[in-house]
């Protein structure tokens, strides 16, 4: 993919949309050649040819891209039964990043089969990109409800406030980046398109992303400590509450958010190098610190499902309040009106 629109490569086929008449061959290109690497662009041409390279630098690899594939969609399927079983909306944002992430890896196992479609490429950038942002909601919302079933003093905001906050900057996050990936789109989709700019608000949607994680960080740390000394010095009542599967469900918490933030970190360098920088036009740096940390941090929550570990808590209260269940919302409001 080009980031100029003056590229000075004749060979630069990115802005060719597909449609129309192709145009004319650029002075010394033979136009027969031309004509060929317009239709390798727009088909299917299953080889890489030698000097003519295509929008990744390098020839993305079947097996991972089938790998992948199969492995987010057993954390989709996994999350959406989750979700059939105890109808928490954590489980559906768990499945929406999951289906990103498959429809993304569908686009790199296309590119294995046609190294040089543009399509395929757009298809795995754009979806790629976005898909950790659903997870990072996940972690917002199942936190929050953490916070208001074991009470406002484990936190420094309020439960409500909390979830206004990080819920907002996620869906900015993913506004940002969607938007610049559909600026880099249509600039791909125009003859010397200059795909910079979009390229530059995927970073900035990333680097976005990045700085909400930090602050996150900080209140999840200090979330931790407060619980910590709960559970050391609480009055026994929430000392019951700190039960072996809220520990599980915290450390599932703790192990998706590393993923999610270190593959932030590597995903803006990565970005901020530019198309033809280090990170990424090697694949092995995408697969070991993105695609692998995302499993990671979806599939977390198939083996320590929230909504499976806290069923009950241990003052025989349901658990459904802890994921966002409406009416244990309710009843949770209640009872604080009546202290």
């Amino acid at each position: 993919m080009s980031t100029s629109g003056n590229s000075s490569d004749p060979f630069d086929l990115s802005g060719y949309n597909g449609t129309g008449p192709i145009p004319p061959a650029p002075p010394g290109v033979d136009p027969d050649l031309w004509q060929g690497l317009f239709h390798i662009r727009t088909g299917c041409f299953p080889f890489l040819v030698d000097g003519i390279d295509n929008s990744y630098s390098y020839w993305p690899t079947l097996g991972a891209g089938i790998a992948f594939d199969v492995l987010f969609g057993i954390a989709l399927i996994g999350h959406l039964i989750q979700f059939a079983r105890f109808r928490k909306w954590t489980s559906i944002l768990f499945a929406l990043g999951a289906a990103t992430e498959a429809i993304g890896w569908a686009g790199r196992t296309w590119s294995a089969k046609c190294p040089y479609n543009r399509d395929a490429f757009l298809m795995q950038i754009t979806t790629l990109i976005i898909a950790p942002t659903f997870f990072a909601a996940a972690l917002y919302v199942l936190l929050h409800n953490l916070i208001t079933r074991l009470g406002r003093e484990t936190s420094m905001l309020s439960p409500r406030m909390y979830a206004i906050v990080f819920c907002t900057c996620d869906v900015i996050s993913l506004v940002v980046q969607a938007v610049g990936g559909a600026m880099a789109s249509q600039a791909a989709d125009s003859i010397d398109g200059n795909t910079a700019p979009g390229t530059n608000t995927m970073v900035a949607g990333i680097a976005f992303q990045l700085f909400t994680m930090s602050i996150f960080a900080v209140f999840v740390v200090d979330f931790l400590r407060r619980v910590q000394r709960i559970s050391r010095r609480g009055p026994g009542e929430k000392r019951a509450l700190l039960t072996r599967p809220i520990r599980l469900v915290l450390v599932a918490v703790f192990i998706s958010f590393i993923m999610i933030y270190v593959r932030s970190i590597y995903r803006t360098i990565e970005l901020a190098q530019g198309w033809t920088g280090n990170l990424i036009t090697h694949e092995g740096y995408f697969i070991g610190l993105d695609a692998t940390l995302m499993f990671i941090a979806v599939a977390v929550f198939l083996v320590f499902d929230p909504a499976s570990l806290l069923r009950d808590d241990a003052v025989g209260r349901p658990a459904t309040a802890l994921m966002g269940d409406p009416a244990a919302k309710e009843s949770d409001s209640a009872d604080s009106a009546a202290r």
